[in-house]
Parts: C-alpha cells; sequence; structure tokens
C-alpha cells in the first residue's frame, strides 16, 4: 500500500536529486520495471546503465533524468527511505501506486497529486485515514497542505 504524510517530515529526504547522484547504482537503471518508468515519464530509452537516450537531451548519464523519475527510482529500490514525492509530476501518480502494489511504500508530499486510476488504497499517515478516490484524498489530505 501507499502511505503518503503531507507536510513537514524531518525524517523524509527532500534533496532527491542529490541522493540519487551518490547513491543509486547501475543495476537500478537497466532494471525492466525501471526501464518503462522512464520510458512513460521522460520518454526516454535506456540504453545501457550509463546511457539513457532523450528525445529533448539526447544522451545523458542517469544523473540527467527528471526529478520525478529519479525519485521513483529511490521509491523503488531504497524500501527504507522515506522521499519527497513533490518534486514528481501527476504523471509519476500510477507509478507510485504500481511500486507499492506489492510492497508498502511511504512518501512525503507537500502538495496534492493527483492519482487518476481509481479505485485506489492509499493510507494517509496524517490521520491514519485510507482512501479510494481523489474525492476522499482531497478532503482529507487538503487539510494539510
Amino acid at each position: 500500500m501507499l502511505n503518503i504524510f503531507y507536510g513537514d517530515m524531518k525524517e523524509a529526504v527532500y534533496n532527491t536529486a542529490a541522493y540519487f547522484k551518490y547513491d543509486y547504482e547501475d543495476n537500478w537503471i537497466t532494471d525492466p520495471f525501471v526501464k518503462k518508468m522512464i520510458k512513460d515519464v521522460d520518454q526516454s530509452i535506456v540504453l545501457d546503465s550509463g546511457v539513457i537516450d532523450s528525445p529533448v537531451l539526447g544522451k545523458i548519464p542517469p544523473t540527467g533524468l527528471s526529478g520525478g523519475v529519479k525519485t521513483l527510482i529511490l521509491v523503488k529500490f531504497e524500501k527504507n527511505k522515506i522521499f519527497n514525492a513533490s518534486t514528481c509530476g501527476d504523471n509519476c501518480a500510477k507509478w507510485l501506486l504500481k511500486i507499492a502494489e506489492t510492497e508498502d511504500r511511504t512518501i512525503n508530499l507537500r502538495h496534492l497529486m493527483k492519482f487518476e486510476v481509481e479505485p485506489f488504497d492509499i493510507r494517509i499517515l496524517n490521520t491514519n485515514e485510507i482512501v479510494h478516490t481523489m474525492e476522499e484524498l482531497v478532503s482529507i489530505a487538503g487539510e494539510f497542505v
């Protein structure tokens, strides 16, 4: 299940770009699930662990990926960390849910992310309530952002 804490969270990693730069592993980039995320969110193709073909930027290293994709990769592989997912756009929402389908994940948000795939199961940690629609999510999370 995806767990979300809205607002300030002292244990969350806020600078996901710096964390990614120094902590990502090459095999993360070539993971089939990650390749699909990169293709969907950044419209880029992983050529190998160190080179991604971006239609906008050309050949880039993994550190050149968007902040959203880098955060998604961290959420997938750094299971015991909590990341600020406000670096993610709404196009990352479905991937957060997919990552959390098989294992619980916790993220921190400072904005209302739009989860278009309904119904979903999201626990809002601020109130410990589980919501299944955007209407339910907004009515609770709106109090905290």
